[in-house]
């Protein structure tokens, strides 16, 4: 198996840390992550990472229950900055060199974000996890994940998720709904299909980053979705 993509970019909510907990971080969870992530690094393709901090604390939420929205979001980009640090340590464990480089300065645990940087670890080999959103409130870590691929010429955004693809309506609620095996941005954004922000979606068209939405649940979709195998919904021209 080769993979398809040269240079991917990984989106993972911090949520997919929590296992059925809901919150927190399982060693288990991240375990089995880490071991996923290693199986697509085998393949040969750079791997970049933008993990949010939902398992810890939602900025959006916290803003609606009456802290300060841009408190909210600062406080939702140190926890991915924590979720980041947690990925590492479980990567480097099963040897992979990877290195975490944060939008916000906090030296003594992440490299500072710089885009030249961020590009040579990748060129050799080392797994590149985007930590602390853009570093600006007001952003989600969608927006975050489609401007740090665009600035690394990333060949995809894998927006990891907990269910197939992307439907007509929420599959929970309308029976009816049907999945899209392909979609256009356009389409998307007439829609109004909820699977990541409209900025994020307007950063990856006019880019012409494709942008593949799949179940990360079922162990080995990760790999078989960078080896070019038909799973999920691909969102391009």
């Amino acid at each position: 198996m080769t993979a398809a993509y040269p240079r991917i970019l990984l989106k993972l909510s911090g949520e997919v840390l929590a296992g059925e907990t809901g919150f927190g971080i399982q060693p288990a969870v991240l375990r089995g992550l880490a071991d996923e992530i290693r199986d697509v690094h085998a393949l040969g393709t750079e791997i970049g990472i933008v993990i949010g901090g939902g398992n810890i604390i939602r900025g959006v939420k916290a803003a609606n229950e009456g802290m300060d929205r841009a408190t909210a979001d600062y406080m939702g980009m140190m926890a991915g900055i924590m979720n980041g640090v947690a990925l590492q340590d479980a990567l480097e464990g099963l040897g992979l060199a990877t290195r975490v480089l944060s939008a916000l300065e906090i030296q003594e645990v992440a490299e500072p974000y710089i885009r030249r940087r961020a590009v040579r670890h990748l060129e050799k080999g080392r797994i590149v996890i985007f930590a602390g959103g853009t570093g600006n409130p007001y952003f989600t870590t969608d927006t975050a994940a489609a401007l740090r691929a665009a600035e690394v010429h990333a060949s995809v955004v894998l927006k990891a998720t907990k269910v197939d693809g992307i439907y007509s309506a929420d599959p929970a609620v309308d029976t009816t709904a049907t999945r899209y095996e392909r979609v256009s941005y356009d389409e998307v954004m007439k829609r109004n299909l909820r699977f990541m922000d409209q900025a994020a979606i307007s950063l990856c068209r006019e880019n012409g980053l494709p942008i593949v939405v799949f179940d990360m649940t079922v162990a080995g979709n990760i790999r078989k979705v960078v080896a070019g195998e038909t799973i999920g919904t691909v969102v391009g021209d």
